[in-house]
């Protein structure tokens, strides 16, 4: 799983606006070829996993298993989050570094 400094990497990257925050806005961002990875809750819905996730995968787009909803929106400042989109691809290689090295990465 995600671990802390996955986490604080997120939270680095929504304070200088390189992420895209929730599952409706994540969508439209993929739609438009804006994003270089997509982080989905560990507890995400099967809907969200279908909408967001596949999306994704059929665009090329590595995602990747962050902690749970709550856990990943309290580190972003919000309640819950089911997907995180980023958009800067160095941001993006970093949180895969991390992720990688936990084994979690889908």
């Amino acid at each position: 799983m995600m671990d802390r400094r996955g986490l604080g990497l997120l939270g680095m990257g929504a304070k200088a606006g390189s992420t895209v925050v929730g599952t409706a806005g994540v969508r439209a961002a993929l739609k438009r070829d804006e994003l270089a990875l997509v982080v989905l809750a560990a507890n995400c819905s099967r809907r969200t996993d279908e909408k967001v996730g596949r999306l994704a995968r059929g665009k090329g787009v590595p995602t990747t298993l962050g902690p749970t909803a709550s856990e990943l929106g309290r580190s972003l400042g919000r309640s819950s989050v089911q997907a995180v989109g980023v958009r800067d691809r160095h941001l993006a290689q970093g949180i895969e570094a991390v992720t990688a090295m936990d084994g979690r990465r889908s």
